[in-house]
């Protein structure tokens, strides 16, 4: 039986990292499905998807525990099933710029959650503004929104945030390469 498996990692970043943890999970017989992976603060962080025989599971555990050894922290979770549907809906991808405050990103997860939106994927990050040299909050976000919640709507709640945000919204239908 396969097992279904999120490895999260977090340590001082440094050349040979990801090398180094692809090595670990092919050596103990895992399949590396998907990840996320970046540098904040100084420190490699990332999240990735393994799939591994049951019988193997305590050889990725031996692995992932040698990695410690060297300063790369990590976590096993069992994962839900591969492939589970998010349910009726549709899946939007979300732009926001704006002025950076306190509580920006509880802001926009807030409203999402109130209208019953997924958030699928997020990445945030913070930018001095080329021509003022104020900090620019911006994200992207790839939502599950309920059927009956309108694309219009969506974006007008987020927008009701506060009046300096720019906020792109578009069906993942509308942003596929096999269009334009």
């Amino acid at each position: 039986m396969q097992s279904s498996l999120i490895v999260s990692v977090i340590g001082p970043d440094r050349p040979g990292l990801i090398d180094r943890l692809s090595s670990a999970i092919a050596a103990a017989g895992g399949n590396w499905e998907g990840a996320r992976m970046l540098r904040l603060s100084g420190q490699f962080t990332g999240i990735v998807q393994v799939v591994v025989a049951e019988a193997s599971l305590p050889a990725l555990e031996t692995a992932l525990a040698e990695l410690e050894t060297n300063g790369l922290q990590t976590r096993l979770h069992r994962a839900g099933t591969v492939g589970a549907e998010s349910g009726p809906g549709r899946v939007h991808e979300l732009e926001v710029v704006g002025q950076d405050r306190q509580g920006i990103v509880s802001a926009i997860s807030g409203t999402l959650a109130r209208l019953g939106v997924n958030v699928l994927e997020l990445a945030t990050d913070c930018a001095e503004a080329p021509w003022s040299g104020e900090r620019l909050f911006k994200t992207r976000a790839k939502l599950h929104s309920p059927e009956d919640l309108g694309e219009t709507s969506l974006r007008e709640a987020v927008e009701a945030i506060a009046p300096d945000l720019m906020v792109e919204l578009r069906t993942a239908e509308q942003s596929s390469p096999s269009q334009g």
